[in-house]
């Protein structure tokens, strides 16, 4: 080599005496600089390999003509090559499609008759809706028929959905507490909500996660429901919003979707029945009759006994207990003092009693 092209030495070349025609390329190959003849330049063609083709492996055995078919070749495909202008490729006609287990289930013929009077009970009450055929479902939730005391109630397996659900961590007040300040009451009332969650409605957003499947089809709940990681954190503010003086008066407790009045006169009852029903009726909000209380002096509430004098336990509650047989794993022993500690305040010294079955639910405990 005897010179370099100053002229053109933006693109890599170099001549050899005075001959301007013919140039030659530097080529790194393992290390060392390889000084190869190249054609007449195409400034597109050049530049093309000088930008990409620098970063792929050329053979060296190849002849002049089949160097330069072959870097034609690569240059009249250059889309088919990654650069810095399109990095990355979308490729035509083969989209990727994920489709869900959507089969529908078939339970036996006992809870698919339940299943379809409870189906058709919310649809005539407009709490859900079916999904047509014709419409995308995304997400469906199974549903089971539990059954207690003799009756069905249509239940959906939403914890899944609850796994992935911020959590609403609005307070729930702490029942014994609010039915102490009322055990002085001489006349007592209370109300229940009918289907309380039922009453709520849903926004569209929320409706899609709110779909169940059973045997009949897809349906869409257009209220909310059982189950619901935040449909009791909800109802309690939402209740708390409409009874804030009932509430701060001292003379009213809400529980969820549980409205308990409280009076010494029958005077002033009237007047705190009065002021509830037509708050009620102002958000249209339905009571339960059949679970309407009205003046009385003793009252079951919420597994309570609540009088003029006192604040008990409900015997029926207690008895129920009695009647189970002993548990025999830490599931069970753990659910018994999950009722047992709901009435601790009326049990005396509940914790020196319960330490024992405590210890038995330690993770390192062995049950024989």
């Amino acid at each position: 080599m005897y010179g370099i092209d100053l002229h053109n030495n933006k693109d890599r070349y170099s001549t050899i005496e005075d001959n301007k025609r013919q140039k030659f390329a530097f080529l790194p190959f393992r290390r060392q600089i390889i000084v190869k003849k190249v054609s007449p330049v195409n400034l597109e063609l050049e530049k093309f390999k000088s930008e990409h083709l620098n970063e792929a492996e050329i053979s060296l055995h190849l002849s002049d003509k089949q160097e330069n078919e072959l870097y034609s070749l690569l240059y009249d495909h250059k889309e088919a090559f990654a650069s810095d202008k399109e990095p990355l490729g979308a490729i035509i006609g083969h989209e990727v499609d994920i489709i869900l287990n959507i089969e529908r289930p078939y339970p036996p013929l006992l809870r698919r008759e339940a299943l379809e009077i409870h189906i058709k009970e919310l649809l005539d009450l407009g709490v859900i809706r079916k999904v047509g055929h014709n419409e995308e479902v995304e997400i469906t939730t199974p549903v089971i028929v539990a059954w207690h005391n003799g009756k069905s109630r249509m239940v959906g397996d939403f914890r899944a959905l609850n796994t992935y659900t911020v959590p609403d961590r609005y307070p729930i007040p702490k029942i014994q507490i609010a039915l102490t300040q009322i055990s002085q009451a001489v006349y007592i009332s209370t109300m229940d909500s009918l289907k309380g969650f039922h009453q709520n409605a849903v926004t569209p957003r929320a409706r899609k996660y709110l779909r169940i499947i059973v045997h009949c089809g897809v349906y869409e709940y257009l209220r909310i429901t059982f189950g619901i990681k935040n449909a009791p954190s909800h109802f309690q503010r939402m209740m708390n919003e409409i009874f804030p003086e009932e509430l701060s008066g001292g003379w009213s407790i809400i529980y969820i979707d549980h409205i308990i009045v409280s009076s010494k006169t029958s005077e002033e009852h009237m007047y705190k029945l009065s002021r509830v029903l037509t708050k009620l009726q102002s958000v249209n909000m339905k009571i339960s009759l059949k679970k309407c209380h009205f003046g009385l002096k003793e009252l079951k509430a919420l597994g309570h006994v609540v009088s003029g004098l006192s604040l008990g336990i409900d015997k029926n509650k207690v008895a129920s207990v009695l009647l189970k047989p002993m548990p025999q794993n830490k599931k069970l022993i753990q659910s018994f003092l999950g009722f047992a500690g709901y009435y601790k305040q009326h049990i005396k010294d509940f914790a020196s009693i319960a330490r024992p079955l405590y210890k038995l639910c330690d993770k390192d405990t062995v049950l024989k």
